[in-house]
């Protein structure tokens, strides 16, 4: 439980706010974030370099929610992007081109214009056919797109297969073997300029052993690059560093970044280091609220019936993700084991399994963890309009946005003549 979200006479407090009536003000299921702790891990990342050159990117994707955005341009934060509409969200918050990294596997032309005209920091590119894209779009732009290569180094994770990410058999990101031929070739380019190095193995990783030797190999390669003539100007170790959702223990931010320079092995003063955190910034600093629609004992087993849903939290149903959830107030009564259900049409809607609760209809509840990867992956899947969003900040809390009515539902869509 991050310490901005915590219990204070006998109810749940985000920040100074008591979450009921945060819940009494916007509805429920609704979405809330610290501001408080939002920035606390920010800067842990960003005080462990200390003067080492370093850029702490934010990945939009975990949570993009402009407030959420703004908390971090605010503190001088880059991003991490991997679509077009991410670097807009990043310039609509206040965030700087400049500070922009644009990962991803598919980048459209329209995307790569965009950001080669908007003046982002570097291209991590994924393939050949990237390459020879980027290369044509720029050099017909009058541009030189600063690139990066994004490679696997081929370690293991030892996570979700979902979200391993830097094996040879992934999607993302090119073959070991192959990294020293391409940036070669990518050196030669009219279009391109050769900046870095970058990989990303995985995320929710618990364990900082993958990390540390990914980041040896990437040392490795780039002083190998070097003495070829092919100075890189910074490496991009990703993100991916874990969070504790039920009793995971990861290593602590300012350790992780300690452990992965150490990694690198000996590198001119003046490479900068990049990092792509994104869930271990986000998650903690945010809870879904949702009440108790029904209660439905039965022999085999249980079930509380919230109103949120999978079309609102997606990752235990997609991942098998646990979730704390845990009553706003808690009541003084015998309890029993609850499965926390939806009340979409769907036998996977299952929010937490098992969940040991003393429950009566109306309580509020609250799942932990929920302010990376909520949100952003959430649906109007059997037309449900999505959660509001509310960021807390002090003894203050602001809607940022609003919940979907109806008619946002059907906005765009037409019945035929």
């Amino acid at each position: 439980m991050d310490t901005c979200i915590d219990y204070r006479d006998g109810a749940l407090h985000i920040e100074a706010v008591a979450a009921e009536a945060l819940a009494a003000r916007h509805g429920t299921p609704c979405y809330v974030y610290s501001r408080a702790g939002l920035e606390q891990a920010w800067r842990e990342y960003d005080g462990a370099f200390g003067e080492r050159p370093h850029r702490v990117c934010y990945a939009v994707k975990a949570n993009s929610n402009l407030a959420v955005l703004d908390v971090l341009a605010r503190l001088g934060s880059g991003f991490d992007v991997v679509s077009a509409g991410e670097l807009r969200r990043v310039l609509a918050a206040g965030g700087r081109a400049a500070d922009v990294v644009f990962s991803g596997v598919g980048k459209r032309t329209d995307e790569l214009e965009f950001a080669l005209e908007a003046g982002i920091a570097c291209f991590d590119v994924e393939s050949t056919a990237e390459i020879e894209r980027l290369d044509a779009v720029a050099r017909r732009l009058g541009r030189r797109a600063p690139v990066a290569l994004r490679v696997n180094p081929e370690v293991d994770p030892r996570t979700h297969p979902y979200i391993a990410t830097g094996l040879r058999e992934s999607k993302f990101g090119i073959a070991w073997d192959e990294a020293p031929a391409l940036c070669r070739a990518v050196a030669t380019r009219p279009g391109l300029h050769l900046r870095g190095l970058a990989c990303h193995i995985g995320s929710q990783l618990t364990d900082a052993a993958p990390l540390r030797e990914a980041a040896a190999r990437m040392g490795e390669l780039a002083r190998g690059l070097a003495g070829d003539g092919l100075p890189i100007s910074h490496i991009d170790l990703g993100g991916g560093l874990g969070v504790c959702y039920d009793d995971e223990r990861p290593v602590a931010r300012g350790d992780l970044v300690a452990q992965l320079l150490a990694a690198l092995g000996p590198l001119p003063p003046q490479t900068e280091i990049v990092l792509e955190p994104g869930r271990s910034i986000a998650a903690t600093a945010g809870v879904l609220l949702t009440r108790v629609e029904y209660l439905k004992p039965g022999p085999a087993r249980s079930f509380a019936i919230v109103d949120a849903a999978m079309n609102d939290l997606l990752r235990p149903s997609l991942y098998q993700a646990w979730h704390a959830i845990r009553p706003v107030r808690p009541r003084q009564a015998s309890a029993r084991l609850w499965d926390v259900v939806g009340p979409v049409c769907e036998s996977g809607d299952i929010l937490g399994r098992e969940r040991v609760l003393a429950l009566e209809p109306g309580d509020l509840l609250a799942i932990f963890g929920a302010g990376a990867y909520g949100f952003v992956m959430s649906s109007q899947y059997n037309t449900r309009p999505r959660a509001a969003e509310v960021m807390v900040d002090g003894e203050h809390s602001h809607l940022v946005r609003e919940r979907e009515r109806f008619e946002d539902l059907i906005r765009g869509e037409r019945r035929l003549p």
